[in-house]
Formats: C-alpha cells, structure tokens, sequence
C-alpha cells in the first residue's frame, strides 16, 4: 500500500504526508536504522534543500554483484546517483542485499525524466521496499521503479566535494 506517492499526493497531500510518517514510526523497529533516519529527516522531502532527490536526474544505475564466500552465493547491489535538482551536486543511493528490483521504463527515449516522488516501506518479508516515481513518459503515465532490499546508503556529494575525487 502506498502512502505518499503521486496517487495518494494528488488527493490530500498533507493527509498523506501525515499518514506516511505515522506507518514509518509505527514500524520504526522493524526498518533499518539508516532507512528510518532517512525517511524521516525533514530535510528528505524539502525541494528546498539541496540534498531532497525531488526533480533530481538519473546519472546512471548500477547492478554489481559479489560473491559472498560464506555461503558461496552471489549478492547483488544496486547504485543509483542523481544529479542534483538544483545542478550543484550529485546525490547516491546504495542498495545492499537487493532481494528483487523493477525499473520499469515505458518510454526510455526522453531518459528517466525527473525523480518525482518515492516512498519507503517495508515488504511481507520484512525487507524494506523504496519505491520512485519518474515523470519521464510520452504517455503521460509516471515510470516507477520499485527496489526491494536489506537496507539503503544515502550520500549527498556537492561538487565541490566530487572535485576532490
């Protein structure tokens, strides 16, 4: 069930807003920490601050996967970076221990377009689920891609930072 993406925003944003902080805290225990912390800092949803994802552009995506010598398996993690909406850094999204991923994409010709809205949540399995909404579609439909793992590293590097790298 979603909580706070266009669909639910377009009908009551501040009710969805509200109602989306209230299922964060009521599961506080059951996220992540760093998933939590994120999902609740005030600045997360603020297309003031220059560290929100809001109107943010794809840079690239990454699927890598290693091997986890304990148990002789393959893991896979997926990286994605922003460019920031106000063009003055770049934004990063680490998923370890992705357990399942949809990056949907109906009409990749004009790119991902602009990182709309996204929301996190937890799955049956007690995994946490982030799910994100773009703007780019000739059609008018919004492209979601929908990423279901063990955590989530967010990193905010403005350029004056990258130039050092």
């Amino acid at each position: 069930m979603a909580y706070y993406l266009s669909k639910e925003r377009d009908t009551d944003v501040t009710g969805s807003y509200q109602r989306y902080q209230q299922y964060l805290r009521q599961h506080q225990h059951e996220f992540p920490a760093t998933a939590f912390a994120l999902a609740t800092s005030e600045w997360y949803q603020n297309p003031t601050d220059h560290r929100c994802p809001h109107d943010s552009w794809l840079e690239n995506v990454t699927l890598s996967e290693s091997r986890e010598t304990e148990r002789n398996s393959r893991v896979l993690s997926i990286c994605i970076r922003l460019l920031g909406a106000y063009h003055d850094g770049h934004i990063e999204f680490f998923y370890p221990g992705v357990v399942s991923y949809t990056l949907e994409s109906p009409s990749s010709g004009t790119g991902a377009g602009d990182w709309l809205y996204d929301e996190f949540r937890l799955s049956a399995n007690g995994n946490l689920v982030h799910e994100i909404e773009w703007s780019a579609s000739t059609s008018g439909k919004l492209t979601n891609w929908i990423i279901e793992a063990a955590d989530v590293e967010f990193k905010w590097i403005p350029f004056e930072e990258d130039l050092k790298h």
